[in-house]
């Protein structure tokens, strides 16, 4: 490969990286070939992709996988315990090379339930089936040790390795170790747990490994209102503890259900324009994601969304070999299939794959939008112009936003400012300050009539382009007092929008209309946040304009009234002076001395004009 061709590959790979989203998932990387080489999962998907790219990655076989990687895919789920179960569905699936190699050749563990007389459980890398059932492996310790720490504190296996037999124990032949007296067991080696309960307990183990929880739940229940009818409460009791931890360790598992045995399942998302869909495809088997798929189809004949999907259903089934029987779809379909039944799920488990598929599609539709955006950054601002203008219902594109803000402290030093968006981006060359000239006092309404009516007068005689849009940084008042200048006096046609704020200041709602009505966004929305940046820089603007005029009046002196003395002269006198009441103090030829004859006198004559009437 080239230099170029892989300065190339980078690229692409780096632009898919750049548009994940900092969720808890599974990536997948593929070679040439478009085989998976290796399964990941992550917390934060982008934050951990990325990390394969940095320059500073010195592991040697870090270096060789990213070297083989040609394409880039993953699976958002909700939680970091789905992204763990994911990878290891996904692992046993595929199987691939690089996954052991970065694991520094080891084995993934697997846990092992022995076959001695009261057997043992425990994590091994080393598998002989002689000794014993092994369930695994898992490529994630932490899932491991969850399933141990559940079994655990269940059923209490033995720990020790001590070759129990059964005519040991009637010969008296073991002691209690410490993990009886922290009643971490129950010494079956003395006869304080009976074999057959003890090797109940062991199924239900084995049951959990399985995967099978909701049955052991059922059994503990079943066991625990028996004891509680037979009075027998302190081991109903300690019955509806299992329970509950049960129940617990379920709960923390949103991506299997082990009700869920053979499902395929489909949704549908439309990118805005509804020329494309975007279809994600989820298969269970037992109860574990196995594939996770998004593809994208374009409309041809402005198909509906089940005339797309009823096509797209038996491609995607054969593409990937499946036979499930029941297909769970998000809306009715009149077209049934031969082998398979179509479900729409109202609730439980099923309702949860088909909320988690359409969560993958909408997140492909996102990655998409920005990758396409970021090569063309204007389709996103075109596209925000016509979110904005469909809003407001609009003539045509704001493709020219102005907006105003006024400043002052008690009408003193008052000020106004106008800033300018074009295609949703500042135009600061088009800014324009005023200060108010023609009103008195702290009138805001007022000073904004007189911004507004200079403003247009001027683009008006300039014959300069008017804006497409008018927002006003306030409410219902400050649209009034606007449009009454904008149409009642200059008798022009501006739409007129305002962005109210709330007590706590921050920008809530967009006003429009006549009278104004509050018009719904979504405040994450991108649209709601570009018009809050509108609404935060012309703020910024017309403050910072208040800001300096003030700093100006305070650090003005009567030496700044002196028509000749310049910067250097001033800082001349109060080198020497101190102070303009000294300076006013002083006798001319002290002055003179400091500034010359000529400046000397055209000062002390400021101070004393009696002196030059006079001469």
């Amino acid at each position: 490969m080239t230099y170029e061709e892989n300065e190339k590959r980078l690229a692409y790979l780096k632009n898919i990286v750049l548009n994940m989203p900092d969720k808890p998932g599974s990536y997948q990387f593929y070679d040439e070939d478009h085989i998976i080489i290796y399964v990941g999962k992550a917390k934060r998907l982008k934050q951990r992709v990325s990390s394969y790219f940095h320059k500073e990655v010195d592991r040697f076989k870090t270096k060789v996988l990213v070297s083989k990687i040609r394409d880039i895919s993953y699976t958002v789920v909700n939680t970091e315990e789905d992204a763990l179960l994911l990878e290891n569905s996904l692992i046993k699936k595929y199987n691939p090379r690089y996954n052991v190699l970065l694991k520094d050749g080891k084995t993934y563990p697997s846990i092992c339930i022995t076959n001695e007389y009261f057997p043992r459980i425990f994590k091994t890398r080393t598998i002989n089936k002689n000794y014993g059932t092994y369930y695994g492996p898992f490529p994630h310790i932490g899932s491991m040790n969850a399933i141990l720490d559940i079994i655990k504190q269940l059923y209490k296996p033995r720990t020790c390795h001590q070759p129990i037999t059964k005519e040991g124990i009637q010969q008296g032949k073991y002691k209690p170790c410490l993990e009886y007296h922290i009643h971490n067991c129950d010494a079956p080696c003395i006869s304080k747990q009976s074999y057959e309960d003890y090797q109940e307990n062991m199924n239900q183990a084995r049951e959990i490994l399985k995967g099978n929880t909701r049955e052991v739940g059922k059994r503990l229940y079943e066991l625990m209102i028996k004891n509680a009818e037979c009075l027998k409460f302190e081991v109903a009791q300690d019955l509806k503890r299992k329970i509950s931890l049960l129940n617990d360790f379920v709960s923390k598992s949103e991506v299997v259900s082990h009700t869920i045995d053979d499902v395929d399942v489909f949704t549908i998302v439309d990118d805005d324009n509804r020329r494309n869909a975007y279809i994600n495809y989820i298969h269970v088997r037992k109860g574990t994601i196995n594939q996770s798929f998004t593809f994208e189809y374009k409309r041809k004949l402005e198909e509906s969304d089940e005339e797309l999907l009823i096509t797209a259903i038996p491609d995607i089934r054969e593409r990937f070999n499946s036979h499930a029987k029941e297909i769970i779809v998000p809306f009715d379909m009149e077209w049934r299939m031969k082998d398979a039944d179509f479900i729409i799920p109202k609730k439980g488990d099923k309702k949860h794959l088909l909320e988690l598929s359409e969560m993958n599609g909408k997140q492909y539709k996102f990655d998409r939008l920005k990758q396409a955006e970021k090569l063309n950054p204007e389709q996103r601002q075109t596209r925000l112009m016509k979110e904005l203008q469909n809003k407001l219902k609009l003539p045509k594109l704001p493709y020219h936003i102005e907006c105003f803000d006024n400043s002052n402290i008690s009408g003193t030093d008052a000020v106004a400012g106008c800033i300018v968006y074009k295609k949703m981006k500042p135009s600061r060359k088009d800014y324009r300050k005023y200060n108010i000239k023609t009103v008195t006092g702290p009138d805001d309404y007022a000073s904004m009539q007189e911004v507004v009516r200079r403003h247009y007068r001027r683009m008006l005689k300039e014959q300069q382009p008017l804006p497409d849009l008018i927002i006003t940084d306030g409410g219902k008042g400050q649209m009034d007092v606007v449009r009454a200048v904008i149409e009642g006096e200059l008798h022009l046609d501006i739409p007129i929008a305002g962005l109210a704020k709330d007590n706590r200041h921050r920008t809530n709602e967009l006003l429009y209309g006549q009278p104004p009505q509050t018009i719904g966004l979504d405040i994450k929305s991108e649209l709601f946040k570009v018009l809050t940046q509108i609404q935060d820089e012309v703020h910024r603007y017309a403050i910072t304009f208040h800001r300096n005029k003030r700093s100006k009046h305070a650090l003005h002196s009567e030496l700044d009234d002196i028509k000749g003395l310049g910067p250097k002269g001033k800082e001349a006198l109060l080198k020497q002076l101190k102070s303009v009441k000294q300076i006013q103090a002083a006798d001319n030829q002290t002055i003179i001395s400091i500034l010359g004859k000529a400046k000397g006198t055209l000062v002390y004559q400021h101070f004393h004009p009696e002196t030059a009437e006079t001469k």
